[in-house]
């Protein structure tokens, strides 16, 4: 428990307790002086940084192996920071030595880093002591450390719900298209009962029944049959010649779509705006638990972090095989809620049907969008026209075309498909393998200037006419390319973080084989890892990548079936794996060339 000296006018020096607050931080139970809000606007106002101030943390900080590349001036020289429980903290006792190793060298850009961490600390001291808050006991000048319980939670519950429409006047439709809409599901699936149709548009029947009761006034349907006790739910409606055809004719001839009830664009448009996925926050502490199934260095972990905050847009960069593709997969696990979208929009009377179950993973109102997730007791009541979905996560490679960024007319059906942008609203889109597309970098970098710039994106209808849609959505390039080979500084300048996946050090190549050993649920072996990287790796300079190990044991998995055997570390199986797995870098003739172009 860290207990805090709250520094205020009415209560000068009393000690309360907080809750949630590293265990580790304070080990003689030394208060803390955070650093109160001035009633004037005070130059150190915004200074609000954590200083540790005891020499306790200056020796904890010495005796720890790993640090974080940020926790130095330059990876690895004049160490200042010190991380606990993902928290922050600036060591002042450190900053003071590292100053003056830095001026006695004359390292001017040690210096001017130190300095500033030095004039901020020396502005909150003179502060605290001029609210005589300062004595020999504190430990930590500025904020307090974060709760637990302050940390930004992950709802389980989507905070969104679409009210349920109770008059037809609330579905946003034209009378005439839902006249349409039923006349064409008729014609479809033929007679049914009035309890069935409402379920297939996903309208209430208090809304629909009425809407029923109209069109067979005006002769287009007729109740021909009456199922089980259920009342007019249990009515079966068909189709009344001679009016109903003649209706069903004109409006097959505007579109042939059959299915839920469509929701109007601009009720979409709001949609996506009351679910934007800039609701997400991510932190230290959150981030680890959708990472904990990957090896990762620390300062790319914290590199992604914000870059998720940010949701805009991500330029991963770096050689194959280091989890490029896995890391924006687990990008999603940070995002525990789920969202609501609907099945198909109209615009101007046409149809764009949106829901597409290879990409989206509906969720039943019950059940939570992650397994270790608690069950929603509660599941707040929605329009039916719409479903509850994980945020999408939707990744495309060497097939992405320019036309699939476009709505795709059929005029056969006389239906839209909505574009992938418009499905990944709310989640993540991924350009996998950027720069091998069948279509030029440049164009396809050109398609994304408005949407990265604005926030929104221009689709164009058969007509001619155009719609403005959101562009809400995490848009992750991932490239084993030079960035400068494939885009010019313009257009990386709108990508607002640049991130390289580098090669994994040895260390970190022996934490993925003991996690993929762990998964696979072979024992690892220590030995037979020694003998793989000291002739498979070190002789040829060859660098590590982070697909080898799961690579690697599927290769030894699979001669080991062959072989009757159990799979082991074996120095049998270790080479047979790698002689079919690595090329080997003689250069060799077979006679034939292929111009790669």
């Amino acid at each position: 428990m860290l207990a805090i000296v709250p520094v205020t006018p009415e209560g000068r020096g009393r000690t309360a307790s907080r809750s949630g607050t590293p265990t580790g931080l304070v080990p003689h139970g030394r208060p803390v002086v955070p650093v109160p809000r001035l009633r004037r606007r005070d130059p150190a106002e915004s200074l609000r940084m954590r200083f540790i101030i005891a020499n306790e943390f200056y020796e904890q900080m010495r005796q720890i192996a790993d640090h974080p590349p940020d926790c130095y001036v330059r990876p690895g020289e004049y160490l200042h920071h010190l991380y606990i429980d993902g928290v922050k903290y600036v060591v002042a006792p450190a900053v003071y030595d590292c100053l003056q190793q830095a001026e006695a060298k004359n390292d001017a850009e040690a210096i001017a880093h130190l300095r500033l961490h030095w004039q901020h600390y020396l502005a909150l001291r003179a502060e605290a002591e001029q609210l005589g808050a300062l004595s020999d006991e504190v430990t930590l000048l500025g904020d307090p450390p974060p709760d637990d319980n302050a940390a930004p939670p992950t709802p389980a519950a989507p905070p969104y719900a679409p009210p349920i429409p109770t008059r037809w006047e609330d579905l946003g439709l034209d009378l005439a298209f839902l006249y349409d809409l039923i006349l064409r599901t008729l014609f479809a699936r033929g007679q049914l009962p009035a309890g069935e149709l409402a379920r297939t548009l996903a309208l209430p029947f208090g809304l629909l029944n009425p809407l029923l009761q109209n069109m067979r006034k005006q002769a287009l349907i007729d109740i021909v049959a009456q199922h089980g006790h259920a009342g007019d739910a249990g009515f079966v409606y068909a189709l009344k010649p001679p009016k109903g055809n003649e209706a069903l004719t004109l409006a097959l001839e505007k579109t042939t779509y059959v299915g839920p009830a469509p929701v109007p664009y601009h009720d979409y448009v709001e949609t996506v705006l009351a679910q934007s996925i800039r609701r997400l926050v991510v932190t230290r502490r959150t981030i680890r638990q959708a990472f904990q199934d990957l090896v990762l260095a620390e300062d790319l972990l914290h590199q992604i972090g914000p870059a998720i905050n940010s949701a805009q847009s991500i330029f991963f960069f770096g050689y194959p095989g280091n989890g490029k593709s896995s890391i924006a997969e687990r990008i999603t696990r940070l995002m525990h809620d789920t969202i609501y979208i609907p099945h198909a929009v109209e615009v101007h009377g046409q149809v764009i049907k949106l829901y597409d179950p290879v990409l989206h993973h509906a969720v039943p109102p019950e059940s939570p969008a992650n397994p270790d997730d608690p069950p929603l007791a509660h599941a707040a009541p929605a329009d039916p026209r719409f479903l509850r979905i994980q945020r999408p996560t939707i990744i495309v490679g060497g097939e992405l075309t320019l036309d699939m960024l476009d709505l795709r007319y059929n005029p056969t059906t006389r239906l839209y498909e909505a574009p992938l942008q418009m499905k990944a609203n709310g989640g993540v889109f991924m350009i996998d393998d950027f720069g091998r597309q069948q279509v030029r970098p440049m164009d396809l970098l050109n398609r994304w200037i408005i949407p990265l710039e604005k926030h929104y994106d221009y689709l164009t209808t058969a007509s001619g006419n155009k719609i403005e849609i959101p562009f809400d959505q995490l848009l992750i390039f991932s490239t084993n390319l030079d960035p400068h080979q494939l885009a010019d500084e313009a257009f990386l300048r709108r990508i607002k973080f640049k991130i390289e996946v580098r090669n994994p050090d040895e260390h970190q190549y022996r934490q993925v084989w003991q996690l993929v050993c762990h998964t696979r649920r072979i024992p690892y072996d220590e030995d037979g890892i020694n003998y793989l990287i000291d002739k498979w790796y070190r002789p040829y300079q060859r660098p590590f990548r982070m697909c080898h190990p799961r690579d690697l044991l599927d290769q030894m998995i699979a001669i080991a079936k062959y072989n009757l055997e159990r799979v082991n570390f074996s120095p049998d199986l270790i080479d047979a794996a790698c002689a079919t797995y690595f090329v080997s870098q003689e250069k060799k003739d077979f006679g034939a060339q292929l111009r790669l172009s």
